[in-house]
């Protein structure tokens, strides 16, 4: 049987316990690229794969890999290369998918800002599959933590992106290290010269398939993005909300926890909202999405999968609160607005690390989507203030009135206050203790062009030079100055002694936080410790998040900075003992430092005492003048 004929995975020679997983997650057709892959890599072949993502192909090497594999062998047998930890963990979760009834596999993502402790406990229990990128798979090979002495196959997944972020030395260095007759599968969205060279070099006699993406979305959606920064998502979301009119929306999430967290974080701010995910027993789907027609819910907040089928009328925007992995996903995502020739709204939330899918969606999509700003503080409040003046006009319409017009003018009697500030209290009691009106905070800096965006993907800071960063950050101008309007003093705990460079800390920032470079401000860094600034406004939660990210093998413990460190978050551990120094928080280390050793609060004490004896001197000369005068005579004697 050829691969042209392949209309359904029993058709393939797939190992049961795939099959049933297919079965689970309700794949019955494979996709073009799928259906000419698989036969080849069961039958042991090389492949050379052009594919976009969204195509399938992860499918594609991960069905005949886990078919060939001995359980019974705990060695790696299957290497993943992978641009970025996102992809990594994409990955390794499609893996871990296929294989739920193949018992005892294992398999391990790797990639940097991760602890290496975690990754040599597991790779020692035994791992059938490691899925990394090539910076953190290379530390490991060199450590010895990781043997790929059993080695079956490798994959190259897109090549290109590695190409373009400057891992190709990496990647052939890796394969250097792989025994000879292991297979391989390079996939690639573009065949630039250099991956045809590794290609050729490293791939056995491979067979060449290239998969035209056909999909494109309809010309009635009208496709945004917003470039995720120092403002937290759900804030952003609910800004987009009260400026942008729509009449029933879907936002998308990963996973089936985020719909019910985000359904309820939205009921709270005020909307109707209601989760839909495959959790949700069929009756109570049916009831949502009825009282989603209706009107009595306007926002759906659902995943992939319970989202599929649906056809609402009322949909006027799709929301990607989490920006889909898959090209495929997206489209049929946005397909659920703009149908019958019907206008649609698609917005998209983009972190800097996630420009790679926001191009791959663009490709598939053969549209460029456009960047949005988020609505100012002044056209919120201007929303608000029109919907309430429209709320007071609706309710005078109506004919409840009564009693109330004899309430108030029973109290304005009694009270003998004008109607117009009866009217601002009744009005302060329905707004309760939450501010009608934003506050316009200061903004550090305005929003940019979509050319300026996808030029600074960070990668200009994190090649920067430590001396040329010292130069533009640590200039004597600014040594001693506090933090720009908007943005707040933190302290990180990694210095010059733990080898961390700016670029480090700024793209684990961008990564684990989401906050765009733009929004990251001074960095400068001390022996045992940095100091940065960053957006003042930053969520709690992203907080957290990177008080656990590890940069240069240190976990960042970031806690802020300012003239009260009584609190917990504000006793940064800045000498060898654990106890603040103010002698050396405020100097880098081109400044002599006082030596680490030195304590402020005995320091404090020794002063407090001079000043005691230096007032009883004072008092004793009050009580005695011929004292000065005869000391004068002695001294001017004396010269």
């Amino acid at each position: 049987m050829t691969s042209d004929t392949v209309s359904s995975f029993g058709q393939m020679e797939l190992i049961v316990p795939l099959l049933k997983a297919l079965d689970d997650v309700g794949y019955e057709t494979p996709s073009p690229i799928q259906s000419r892959t698989i036969p080849l890599l069961l039958g042991g072949r090389d492949v050379l794969g052009q594919a976009q993502t969204g195509t399938g192909k992860t499918a594609a090497f991960a069905l005949p890999l886990l078919s060939n594999l001995d359980l019974k062998e705990k060695d790696p047998q299957v290497l993943v290369l992978a641009p970025t930890r996102e992809l990594a963990i994409q990955v390794a979760e499609a893996f871990q998918k296929y294989a739920s009834h193949m018992k005892g596999f294992h398999v391990l993502p790797v990639y940097g800002g991760q602890e290496y402790g975690g990754q040599i406990r597991a790779l020692k229990r035994g791992v059938h599959v490691i899925v990394g990128t090539p910076g953190r798979v290379m530390d490991h090979i060199r450590k010895g933590t990781l043997k790929l002495s059993n080695l079956k196959a490798l994959v190259l997944d897109e090549a290109d992106e590695m190409l373009r972020m400057g891992f190709i030395d990496d990647v052939e260095w890796i394969l250097d290290q792989t025994p000879e007759d292991r297979q391989i599968a390079l996939f690639s969205a573009t065949m630039p010269q250099q991956i045809r060279r590794i290609a050729t070099k490293y791939l056995n006699e491979p067979e060449q398939i290239t998969i035209e993406v056909k999909t494109a979305t309809a010309d009635t959606i009208r496709q945004r993005f917003w470039p995720v920064s120092g403002v937290h998502k759900l804030d952003a979301l609910t800004r987009i909300l009260e400026a942008e009119p729509f009449d029933a929306m879907i936002i998308f999430v990963r996973t089936k926890t985020a719909t019910v967290e985000l359904a309820d974080k939205l009921e709270a701010r005020g909307y109707s909202a209601a989760p839909i995910n495959g959790d949700i027993q069929q009756k109570l789907r049916e009831r949502t999405i009825e009282q989603l027609k209706k009107g009595k819910i306007d926002i759906l907040v659902a995943t992939d999968v319970a989202a599929r089928g649906l056809d609402v009328q009322r949909i006027s925007h799709v929301f990607n609160y989490d920006i889909p992995y898959d090209t495929e996903a997206y489209i049929h995502r946005i397909g659920r607005t703009g149908r019958a020739g019907r206008k649609g709204d698609a917005i998209l939330f983009v972190a800097p690390r996630e420009k790679r899918l926001l191009h791959s969606i663009e490709k598939a999509t053969r549209q460029k989507i456009e960047m949005m700003e988020l609505p100012s503080t002044e056209i919120i409040n201007d929303k608000r203030i029109a919907k309430f003046k429209q709320r007071i006009s609706d309710t005078l319409a109506s004919e409840e009135l009564g009693m109330f017009y004899q309430m108030i003018e029973q109290y304005q009697l009694e009270h003998n206050i004008p109607a117009l500030e009866i009217a601002a209290a009744l009005a302060q009691i329905l707004q309760g203790d939450e501010p009608f009106l934003l506050q316009n905070k200061p903004q550090r800096s305005k929003g940019r062009d979509r050319e300026s965006w996808d030029k600074d993907d960070g990668g200009q800071r994190r090649n920067t030079s430590r001396s040329d960063r010292d130069r533009g950050r640590d200039r004597s101008s600014r040594k001693d100055s506090g933090p720009e309007d908007g943005m707040e003093r933190f302290k990180l705990a990694v210095g010059h002694n733990h080898e961390v460079r700016p670029g480090n800390i700024v793209g684990a920032i961008a990564n684990e936080a989401g906050i765009d470079s733009q929004y990251i401000g001074r960095i400068n860094i001390h022996d045992e410790y940095t100091m940065i600034d960053l957006p003042a406004d930053m969520p709690k939660e992203i907080f957290n998040d990177l008080k656990k990210v590890w940069v240069a093998g240190q976990q960042l413990k970031i806690s802020r900075m300012g003239d009260d460190d009584s609190s917990e978050d504000r006793k940064p551990r800045y000498g060898k003992k654990g106890k603040p120094n103010k002698s050396t928080s405020d100097k880098p280390r081109s400044e002599k430092p006082r030596d680490g050793k030195s304590k402020p609060k005995k320091d404090k004490k020794k002063k407090a005492k001079i000043r005691a004896k230096d007032k009883k001197a004072k008092g004793k000369r009050k009580t005695d003048d011929s004292k000065p005068k005869k000391r004068v005579k002695k001294k001017l004697s004396l010269d």
